[in-house]
């Protein structure tokens, strides 16, 4: 019995899919493979506790790795973190953020990101029971080097440095989300 010309072209995309999975793993132990993007996608959609905002802000961050835009990938991936820390913040209707910090101006997150900087955002996640100490300056950390790639400086990231700060990022949001305030 011969096979329909379907159930060869199925048999060969399934063959040529397996070849692609295996070429990407074989490869992306290899420093410089772009095969290793391939792999952190698999990681970041594991993560699946992304608004639809922060997803293409993220998914943006991975097509500049992909171009080689690392510094652009740095900023892009800490402002979908920042999208995710802010909906935190906001998720009781700013209500704790206001309890501890009632100077800070602005009737909605939208508004107060216009009067409170990032860092802020970032060193109120302590008090707020969202972060440790240590875990609060590893995030003041991953901004500093945001910064280093959004501003003038010396810093020129390579492929690895921002594998793992895209890495990093995914890494705190799945700890943060499931923590409420």
């Amino acid at each position: 019995m011969h096979d329909s010309l379907g159930d060869v072209v199925a048999a060969v995309r399934h063959r040529a899919s397996g070849f692609e999975t295996e070429a990407h793993s074989i490869l992306g132990i290899q420093e410089s493979s772009a095969s290793r993007v391939i792999q952190l996608e698999d990681t970041y959609d594991q993560l699946g506790k992304l608004s639809l905002s922060q997803d293409e802000l993220f998914r943006q961050s991975l097509r500049c790795v992909e171009h080689g835009l690392y510094r652009a990938s740095h900023v892009m991936a800490w402002a979908g973190f920042m999208d995710f820390l802010e909906e935190k913040l906001a998720s009781d209707g700013l209500v704790k953020v206001r309890n501890i910090r009632p100077t800070w101006k602005g009737a909605s997150m939208e508004e107060m990101r216009e009067y409170v900087n990032e860092y802020a955002l970032v060193e109120i996640t302590q008090p707020l029971g969202l972060c440790t100490k240590n875990e609060m300056k590893a995030l003041l950390g991953l901004l500093n080097k945001r910064n280093e790639c959004a501003h003038p400086s010396g810093y020129s990231p390579g492929l690895n440095e921002t594998l793992g700060y895209f890495s990093e990022l995914l890494g705190r949001v799945g700890k943060l989300a499931p923590k409420s305030l």
